[in-house]
């Protein structure tokens, strides 16, 4: 599994989330996730760093991949790729969530069960 992904040249940005550093990060970024069917995460990091760990599926504990992702650097998730987190103390970042049809309703990530 690589994390070099490309996004569709005609997809576009669905949702875009705010900054997220320690203090307000959401739980389910720290824990086993996916993005849904069709949507592409892209991970952009401002400042410190953010560890990706991408998992073969829903139950692997062990990543088959680590990816540490510096300030000024992104990294792209493929669609329904499970994977989680891992912030620096002065880490800030933010996601932007790709998909072809920016109307959809369907639900951009899902957590583990």
């Amino acid at each position: 599994m690589s994390l070099l992904h490309s996004i569709p040249a005609h997809w576009v940005v669905r949702r875009s989330t705010p900054f997220f550093t320690n203090e307000n990060v959401p739980q389910a970024l720290l824990t086993h996730h996916n993005t849904a069917a069709g949507v592409f995460g892209q991970l952009c990091v401002m400042e410190g760093t953010v560890t990706y760990y991408g998992f073969a599926d829903e139950t692997a504990e062990t990543p088959e991949i680590t990816l540490v992702i510096r300030a000024g650097e992104f990294a792209t998730s493929p669609p329904q790729y499970w994977h989680r987190v891992e912030l620096s103390e002065d880490a800030r970042f933010n996601i932007h969530f790709w998909a072809e049809n920016v109307s959809s309703d369907t639900p951009l990530i899902k957590t583990r069960e």
